[in-house]
């Protein structure tokens, strides 16, 4: 009978065993998922930082009509969509490739337009890329409310898509 009720005492005593090993492993578990989700984020929110700064100095260099200053913003292999595109250049059916491409774009739009500047209103970034919402200016000419997605890759904007509202 006391062999019986020490066997029974053993038992639960390695049940209670198991279930705080089971516990202090949900804990490290928990820790370790806390630490590398700290990580992630940290370095999540730096990205979307230096997509944002990717985007001040796109404004400052387009505003300045700083030509080779927004180009350096891009890949050699950049693509850039937008509508205006379609108007004035239908063959591109509104997409171009490539810097020489982006430069003959905006030379001719700085040409056009000694005015031409953008306010910005919103940014949004995260760690791919980053949504611009700004009002286009140009003298003489009706405000034009647009928004832009850069898409961001080592650094540099690889792809823009424009849309006006």
């Amino acid at each position: 009978m006391a062999q019986e009720k020490t066997n029974k005492l053993d038992k639960k005593i390695k049940g209670v065993k198991i279930f705080f090993m089971a516990f202090e492993n949900t804990i490290l578990f928990s820790l370790i998922l806390m630490v590398i989700s700290t990580k992630y984020l940290t370095n999540m929110c730096q990205a979307s930082e230096k997509n944002k700064t990717i985007a001040t100095n796109w404004f400052n260099a387009f505003n300045q009509h700083q030509l080779n200053n927004l180009l350096s913003l891009y890949d050699e292999a950049a693509q850039h969509y937008s509508p205006k595109l379609k108007v004035r250049q239908p063959p591109t059916e509104g997409l171009i490739k490539g810097k020489e491409a982006l430069r003959n774009w905006w030379q001719g739009a700085f040409d056009r337009h000694p005015s031409l500047r953008y306010e910005v209103t919103h940014l949004m970034a995260d760690a791919g890329q980053v949504f611009m919402e700004y009002v286009r200016r140009v003298n003489g000419e009706e405000d034009l409310l647009v928004g832009e997605v850069l898409q961001i890759k080592n650094g540099l904007i690889v792809f823009s898509r424009v849309y006006h509202g």
